[in-house]
């Protein structure tokens, strides 16, 4: 993957605000970028130099009805090793709830919780840092119970933090979806990492790739559009009671998101908060 090329967009928002950033963020990952950062009022956003579409972006960019402007955008070449590097050198480990660490392979002599998580940061998604990631953690850590010994699949997988922490929990089997190539292996490499790889199983694609009545547990922490677009499938893919957490979207875009389950045969179940940013749990009913 060192070899790889690619391409940094920067943005220009006004007015420059964090959730205006989120936003594009969350508009801009379908495209598909793959890693963003904020800076000097720029949201900072990196794709594959074969997949970058300078025309696509600038449509986008030019049709958001959000209240703020982010139509300017230059780009720039950049090596995903002069990157890699970068990223590396800004990624601090967490802590979620007291119980589970999450940190590179370079953190040495931290406190130990009860479950640690050591991924390799690269251009996946899914650090933990991310308010929807920590929140669908402590949503697992929570729901321990219940994910012991069951079937789990985490949708938009990244970096598969998920995925490892199902496993930990001591989920029978979890299988890891992301439509992004370079996720999907570094996944993989992440389970093997844990130590969990006889356990999680990562493919790419998109949620066609969910077999009916198969899982017990969903993990979907993507965006709203896609949510919206996918719950139906994850009915169908679910067994009875089997539970749904969703996260990558907004308080204000709950009862959206419930609306959506409701019809597709989910009872809500409890949600959380952080910063704006929602994680709902569902049960599948009917």
């Amino acid at each position: 993957m060192n070899s790889q090329e690619y391409i940094e967009v920067s943005v220009r928002i006004a007015p420059f605000t964090e959730e205006n950033a989120e936003i594009l963020m969350a508009e801009l990952a379908e495209l598909p970028f793959e890693s963003f950062d904020t800076e000097d009022g720029c949201l900072k956003c990196y794709i594959q130099k074969e997949l970058y579409n300078p025309q696509t972006l600038k449509i986008v960019l030019s049709g958001l009805e959000y209240g703020f402007d982010a139509s300017g955008f230059s780009a720039n070449l950049i090596s995903a090793a002069n990157w890699n590097a970068a990223w590396e050198s800004g990624f601090t480990p967490i802590v979620v709830d007291g119980k589970c660490t999450i940190k590179a392979p370079y953190h040495k002599d931290l406190k130990k919780t009860r479950f640690n998580i050591t991924i390799n940061p690269n251009m996946a998604f899914g650090t933990g840092h991310h308010q929807t990631t920590y929140m669908m953690c402590k949503a697992l850590l929570d729901n321990r119970q219940e994910v012991k010994g069951r079937t789990v699949t985490d949708m938009g997988c990244g970096t598969a933090v998920l995925a490892i922490l199902a496993a930990k929990l001591s989920a029978r089997h979890v299988y890891g979806i992301d439509i992004d190539a370079v996720a999907a292996i570094s996944a993989l490499d992440n389970a093997r990492k844990n130590r969990v790889s006889h356990i999680v199983e990562t493919y790419c694609g998109d949620a066609s790739l969910l077999q009916a009545g198969s899982y017990d547990i969903m993990l979907a922490n993507i965006n709203r559009n896609i949510l919206l677009q996918d719950i139906p499938t994850y009915s169908r893919s679910l067994r009875k009671g089997g539970l749904l957490f969703m996260s990558g979207f907004y308080m204000e875009d709950l009862p959206m998101i419930t609306e959506a389950a409701k019809s597709a045969g989910f009872t809500p179940d409890g949600h959380e908060s952080m910063d704006n940013w929602c994680c709902a749990k569902f049960v599948k009913t009917k």
